[in-house]
C-alpha cells in the first residue's frame, strides 16, 4: 500500500465511519478497487485507522462527559454486550471481511432503515437527549450493536436502529451513536493492533499514521454533517444509498 492509498483510505473512513453506511464495508469495497490484498495487516490497519475517528468523537463531545459523569457508565454497560461478543467471535468475524458479505449486510441495513422509518410513522419519539437514556436503553442498543461484528451492518447503522427502536428521537440516536463508539471503537482497535502488532512492516506504520491523520479530520466533517442531516430528514436515503451500493457491488464481485 502506498500512502496515497493509505490516504483514500482514511478519507473513506471519516466520511463513513459515522454515517449508517458501515465504514469497515466501503474499506473492503474501496481496497477491492484498489486491487489492495486482505492480508492480516490490511485488515488491521483498516480497523486502527478508527482511533482518528475516535478522537474527533473525544474533541467534539467531550464536554458531554462533564456535565454528566453517569454517562461514562451507560455507555460502558452499551459497550458490555459487543466486548464480550467481540472476543469470543474475533476469528470468525476476521474471516468474515469478504467483499460479498458486505454487499449483503449493506442491502439488508437499507431495507432494516425502511422498515424502520414506515414503524415510526405511528410511534413518537419519546426520548430527546442523550442524558435521558437509561441503562436498560443503553443495554438494549450495546446488544443490537453486537450486529455491526459482520462487516457491512454498520456500527453507527446498527446502534442508530437500535436507538429509533428505543423511541429515541433521530439526533438523539445519532448523538448515542458517536459516544458508544468511544468504549467500542478504542477496545476494537487495541486488540486488533495488540494480536497483529507483529504483522506491520516500517512502511504499514507510516501508512497507518496518514490513514489515522485523514481519518480524524474528515470524521469531524462526516459527524456534522449527520446531525445537520437527520435533524431535518429522515434515513431513508441511506437506505436507499446501502441497497444500490450492496447490488453493484454484488454484480461486481459476481462479475
Amino acid at each position: 500500500m502506498t500512502g496515497f492509498e493509505a490516504a483514500i483510505l482514511g478519507i473513506v473512513e471519516g466520511l463513513t465511519e459515522f454515517l449508517p453506511v458501515s465504514s469497515t464495508g466501503h474499506l473492503i469495497l474501496v481496497s477491492e478497487l484498489l486491487k489492495l490484498p486482505q492480508t492480516e495487516a490490511h485488515k488491521t490497519f483498516e480497523v486502527a485507522i478508527q482511533l482518528g475517528a475516535i478522537l474527533a468523537v473525544a474533541c467534539l463531545y467531550w464536554r458531554r462527559f462533564t456535565v454528566r459523569s453517569d454517562l461514562l457508565m451507560k455507555l460502558a454497560v452499551g459497550f458490555l454486550p459487543t466486548g464480550i461478543m467481540g472476543l469470543a467471535l474475533y476469528n470468525l468475524v476476521k474471516n468474515l471481511f469478504d467483499a460479498s458479505v458486505v454487499s449483503i449486510s449493506l442491502i439488508l441495513g437499507g431495507i432494516a432503515f425502511f422498515v424502520l422509518e414506515y414503524y415510526m410513522r405511528n410511534h413518537k419519539p419519546a426520548v430527546h437527549d442523550v442524558t435521558e437514556v437509561s441503562y436498560r436503553t443503553a443495554f438494549t442498543i450495546g446488544l443490537v450493536q453486537c450486529l455491526s461484528m459482520v462487516p457491512g451492518v454498520s456500527r453507527s447503522g446498527a446502534t442508530i436502529i437500535g436507538g429509533l427502536m428505543c423511541r429515541m428521537d433521530r439526533t438523539t440516536a445519532a448523538e448515542f451513536s458517536f459516544l458508544l463508539a468511544l468504549p467500542t471503537m478504542l477496545a476494537a482497535t487495541g486488540y486488533d493492533i495488540y494480536k497483529n502488532a507483529s504483522a506491520f512492516r516500517g512502511s504499514d506504520w507510516e501508512n497507518l499514521l496518514i490513514g489515522f491523520l485523514v481519518s480524524f479530520i474528515f470524521s469531524i466533517v462526516g459527524i456534522k454533517v449527520l446531525i445537520r442531516f437527520v435533524g431535518n430528514h429522515t434515513f431513508i436515503p441511506f437506505g436507499v444509498y446501502r441497497v444500490i451500493v450492496g447490488a453493484l457491488f454484488l454484480l461486481l464481485v459476481a462479475g
